[in-house]
């Protein structure tokens, strides 16, 4: 098991918070820019994704704030 300091945990959150909205982004809002039609499967992955990120952030957060 990983034992991670309070900063180290509060720096995880944060860092995965903004991966998953990378992920979104990219898997979502890349497909609105780009010149192939819109796939609702890429999409509903990307925002999968974003929810697994976001619900571990808020996880791992826990009680420390």
């Amino acid at each position: 098991m990983v034992r991670l300091t309070r900063g180290r945990r509060e720096l995880l959150v944060e860092k995965s918070a903004d991966l998953a909205n990378f992920a979104v982004a990219g898997l979502v809002f890349g497909q609105a820019v780009g010149q192939e039609t819109f796939s609702p499967g890429i999409g509903l992955a990307g925002m999968a994704i974003w929810l697994g990120l976001m619900t571990f952030a808020y996880a791992l957060r826990g009680d420390s704030r």
